[in-house]
């Protein structure tokens, strides 16, 4: 037994990070750009459109009722998802 932890300094055999670690799976800096900007138009779209729903409404008592709604169905969808990936888990 030696006198150092798992994880304590210095270490015999130091591990190189940044070379041999890339695997066919593992998307490259090109791929996750790409990604993380479809993710964001996604989300953009989602809300430009629900900011136009409410924008249509002809009233600030009915702007609020609209949003409200908009709450109340966007929570029971996340509610009935959450549901079924616990079925699923």
């Amino acid at each position: 037994m030696t006198d150092r932890a798992p994880g304590r300094w210095p270490v015999d055999q130091p591990v190189a990070l940044d070379e041999g670690v890339h695997s066919v799976d593992t998307p490259d800096a090109d791929e996750l750009y790409v990604q993380r900007a479809a993710e964001k138009a996604l989300h953009e779209m989602v809300l430009d459109s629900i900011r136009h729903d409410l924008e249509q409404q002809p009233s600030p008592l009915t702007v609020l009722t609209a949003a409200r709604n908009w709450c109340t169905r966007i929570t029971a969808a996340a509610e009935e998802i959450a549901r079924e990936k616990r079925k699923a888990a």
